[in-house]
């Protein structure tokens, strides 16, 4: 599986913005005429965004992309305010945001663009290599404070979060930690690429990120969701087969009296090209 080292130290690094209109005699018309499209929200989508937006700017010179991360709550908020033209996101949106575009009389389309495996990262030193999802709501809810109560070694447990803007937040607090809140100790931090720097420096770190973040500077851990009889790795075959109990669908959401505009990126996203991308980012193809 090709991936990217993504190392994304704040919410808004990563900001890509280029393009460029036809420069024949009608320059000044062509510019006019171009088509300039933001693209807002999760860092976790991001990586896969921001390589398709290159593409597509280089097939098409009218058209000017714009992506920035923050977080899938960052992007959901823009598109309500309407300071983006899609949003980015790593979850389903919310019924208080539903209710949001529902009062400004706005009807969003949430389109699937990808999947992902939610991959459990700690430290290479840790000599733990799987963990029950039991075991990881206690962890990051503050009742296991030390690795040795999951077969490791006598050290303290330091848990690293995203932010609570971040979809893959709201995702892992559902999926794994059956909606129970984090303990207060949890370190939160801005960004999926601070997450893996800082597992990668911290021996007994543990930490979650979207699988095209992986690198050697971590370990992944197997999971099990059936009480510790079956314990899954994460990858795009066992995210392919739903054998991986973390799976989630990836989101451009967008207006749908802004459909026009943004077609060109819906169409890139959901064409050959596009997918093929998605697994070369790291991510799982639709099909």
């Amino acid at each position: 599986m090709n991936k990217v080292k993504l190392f994304l130290i704040l919410p808004l690094i990563g900001m890509l913005s280029c393009g460029k209109a036809k420069t024949d005699e009608k320059g000044s018309e062509d510019k006019a005429a171009a088509v300039s499209v933001t693209i807002k929200g999760s860092d976790t989508v991001l990586p896969l965004a921001q390589k398709e937006a290159e593409d597509l700017m280089k097939s098409d010179a009218t058209i000017s992309i714009t992506v920035v991360g923050g977080g899938s709550g960052v992007g959901v908020t823009a598109l309500i305010d309407g300071t983006t033209d899609i949003a980015m996101a790593s979850r389903d949106l919310k019924t208080e945001e539903k209710l949001k575009f529902s009062e400004n009389k706005k009807e969003i389309e949430q389109v699937v663009i990808a999947f992902d495996a939610l991959t459990v990262i700690v430290n290479p030193a840790n000599g733990v290599s799987k963990l029950t999802r039991e075991q990881l709501e206690k962890i990051f809810t503050g009742e296991i404070k030390n690795w040795k109560e999951v077969g490791g070694a006598d050290a303290k447990i330091v848990a690293y979060s995203r932010e609570s803007s971040s979809g893959t937040y709201e995702f892992f607090k559902e999926e794994v930690m059956g909606n129970k809140n984090y303990a207060t100790d949890v370190l939160s931090l801005p960004a999926t690429g601070a997450i893996v720097q800082a597992v990668g420096q911290t021996k007994g770190a543990i930490g979650y990120i979207g699988l095209a973040y992986e690198t050697k500077e971590v370990k992944e851990l197997a999971v099990s969701y059936d009480q510790g009889k079956t314990f899954i790795e994460p990858s795009v075959e066992s995210a392919k087969d739903k054998t991986y109990p973390i799976s989630r669908p990836l989101f451009y959401m967008y207006d749908k009296t802004n459909a026009t505009k943004v077609k060109s990126v819906i169409d890139y996203a959901l064409s050959d090209a596009g997918q093929k991308t998605v697994s070369d980012i790291g991510y799982i193809p639709l099909k």
